[in-house]
C-alpha cells in the first residue's frame, strides 16, 4: 500500500512540471513561450497571398494572457490572416521563425495590423512589447486610405497604418518586414527608449499621393535607435515630426544609422512646427535611390518657424531618379524654420540626368517661391565639410548648389571636390545668393575642376563677411 501511494505522489510531482499545452519546456527563458499553432490559430493564411482562417480570436486570446501571466513570448509559427488589429499588451514579445511567418490584414478591415493594447495620448501605458522577425502586411489594395468615423482609440488619426503604438516605453522591433502599407506603416506617439534594427518596408503596392509613409514619430518622444532600415515608401520614408499633431512636443536624442532607399518617392523629414523642439538628432550612413525630395528639414505648415536644435548628417550617397513629384522642383535637402546648428559631412552628389539641386536654403517651405511672412527661416549655422559633386551629363546640371532665400548667420564650407566634364560649358555657381542674406561665410579648400560661371553669385549687401 505504502508503494502504491508514493508512486501516486511521484506520479502527481511530476506532472506539476510538465509544459501546459503550447508552452515551451525550456526552463532557461525567463518567460514561457506559447506556440499559435498548438492554441487554436490555423496558420494557413500567407503573408503576401493572404487567405486561410480568420485567426484573430484566436490570437487575441493569446495576447490577452499577458497581463495574467506576467510575461508572454508567442511564438507566431506560420502565416494568420487576421481582421481586426491585434492589440498588444506590456511586457509581450511576438517571435516569427522567419518571413514566412506573420500576419495579413483582410480586405476591407481597414484598420491597424498592431497596436498597442493601452494607447494613450498624454500618458505611458504600455511597457516592453518586442516583435522579432516575420511579416506585417496592411494589404493596402484591401483597405481604405481612412475611416469615415471619428479617430478611433480617443487618440488623434483615422488614416488605416499598418501598425500604431501610442503610450510605450521599451519598444523594440528586430528582423521586422512591414509590407503594403496603406497609409504610414508605423505611427509612433508619446514613447521613449525605443529601437528599430534590419526594418524592411516592402511598399510592393505603389500609388502617387496616397500618404505610404515609412516609419512616421510624433512626440514627445527621447531616446530613438534606428539602424539598418531599408526599403521603399511613397512620401517620407522616415520623418519626425515632434509636434505635427498637437505644436507642442518635442522629441530629442535620436540615432538614424543606415538606410537603404530602394526608389522612395521622399527620404527623411524632420518637422516642426509650433512650440516643441527637435534636437541631438545625428543621422548618418543613408545610401540607395529616391525619386523627388531627398531630405525635407523645415517646418511644411506656416507659423513661426518651429524649433531645431542641433541635427548632424554624415555620410550620405543618395542618387536621383527620375521625379514623380512637381509641385516643388526635385532637391537633396531643403532647409527651413529656424535652426540653431545644422552640420553635413561626407555628402556626395551624383547628377547624371536629373536635375536636383543639392540645397535650397529657405524661401517658401513647400514651393519653390521666395520666404514668406508666414513661412520664415532663421539658420544660426550651417556647417559643411566633406562635399563631393560628380557632374559628367550636361542634362543633370544644376545652375547652383547653394540656393539661398532667407537669413543665414554662418555658412561655413569646406572641402569640396566639383568635378564637371569638361566639355561642358560653363554654368551656374557654387553658392546663389537669391534672396536674404549670409552674415558671415567661410570657404576652405574648395577645388573646382571646371564648367562653374562663378564661385559665388550674390549682391554686394548679401554676404556681410567674407572669410576665404
Amino acid at each position: 500500500m505504502k508503494k502504491f501511494l508514493v508512486s501516486i505522489f511521484v506520479f502527481w510531482l511530476a506532472t506539476m512540471f510538465l509544459p501546459h499545452q503550447g508552452y515551451s519546456s525550456d526552463k532557461k527563458e525567463n518567460d514561457r513561450k506559447v506556440y499559435a499553432s498548438q492554441c487554436g490559430a490555423a496558420l494557413d493564411s500567407d503573408v503576401y497571398a493572404g487567405g486561410g482562417t480568420d485567426d484573430t480570436d484566436a490570437l487575441q486570446a493569446i495576447l490577452d494572457r499577458a497581463p495574467r501571466l506576467g510575461r508572454l513570448h508567442l511564438v507566431l509559427d506560420g502565416a494568420a490572416r487576421i481582421s481586426r488589429t491585434l492589440k498588444v499588451h506590456s511586457n509581450t514579445t511576438i517571435e516569427c521563425p522567419d518571413k514566412s511567418c506573420g500576419l495579413f490584414l483582410s480586405d476591407n478591415a481597414n484598420c491597424s495590423v498592431i497596436c498597442n493594447a493601452d494607447a494613450d495620448m498624454e500618458t505611458i501605458r504600455n511597457r516592453n512589447i518586442t516583435l522579432l522577425g516575420g511579416v506585417y502586411n496592411n494589404n493596402s489594395p484591401g483597405q481604405v486610405h481612412h475611416r469615415e468615423e471619428e479617430a478611433t482609440l480617443h487618440l488623434i488619426s483615422n488614416w488605416v497604418h499598418a501598425m500604431e503604438f501610442y503610450g510605450v516605453e521599451q519598444v523594440i522591433l528586430r528582423d521586422v518586414t512591414i509590407a503594403n502599407q496603406r497609409t504610414f506603416a508605423m505611427l509612433m506617439a508619446n514613447w521613449k527608449f525605443v529601437t528599430m534594427d534590419n526594418i524592411h518596408i516592402d511598399r510592393r503596392e505603389r500609388v502617387d499621393f496616397q500618404n505610404q509613409d515609412g516609419l512616421h514619430f510624433w512626440g514627445p518622444g527621447r531616446f530613438l535607435t534606428l539602424r539598418d532600415i531599408r526599403g521603399n515608401s511613397g512620401d517620407d520614408f522616415i520623418a519626425l515630426a515632434p509636434d505635427e499633431h498637437d505644436q507642442k512636443s518635442s522629441i530629442e536624442d535620436v540615432l538614424i544609422q543606415g538606410v537603404q532607399l530602394d526608389d522612395a518617392d521622399q527620404g527623411i523629414r524632420l518637422l516642426v512646427y509650433g512650440e516643441g523642439k527637435l534636437d541631438r538628432v545625428i543621422i548618418r550612413d543613408i545610401t540607395g535611390t529616391y525619386r523627388s525630395y531627398g531630405f525635407i528639414i523645415n517646418p511644411w505648415f506656416e507659423g513661426n518657424g518651429g524649433h531645431y536644435g542641433n541635427i548632424v548628417f554624415d555620410t550620405v550617397d543618395l542618387r536621383p531618379m527620375k521625379n514623380n513629384y512637381d509641385y516643388c522642383p526635385p532637391f537633396l535637402f531643403k532647409l527651413g524654420g529656424n535652426i540653431e546648428s545644422i552640420t553635413f559631412k561626407n555628402i556626395y552628389q551624383h547628377t547624371p540626368d536629373f536635375n536636383h539641386t543639392m540645397f535650397v536654403v529657405g524661401g517658401n517651405y513647400m514651393q519653390d517661391l521666395p520666404e514668406q511672412e508666414k513661412q520664415p527661416t532663421k539658420i544660426d549655422r550651417i556647417i559643411v565639410d566633406g562635399l563631393y559633386i560628380d557632374e559628367r551629363n550636361e542634362n543633370g546640371v544644376p545652375e547652383s548648389y547653394f540656393r539661398i532665400k532667407s537669413n543665414v548667420g554662418l555658412l561655413s564650407i569646406n572641402n569640396v571636390i566639383l568635378q564637371r566634364a569638361r566639355e561642358l560649358p560653363d554654368k551656374g555657381s557654387l553658392i546663389h545668393v537669391e534672396s536674404g542674406s549670409i552674415e558671415e561665410l567661410r570657404l576652405n579648400n574648395i577645388r573646382v575642376s571646371s564648367g562653374l560661371d562663378k564661385l559665388i553669385d550674390a549682391n554686394p549687401d548679401d554676404i556681410k563677411m567674407m572669410i576665404p
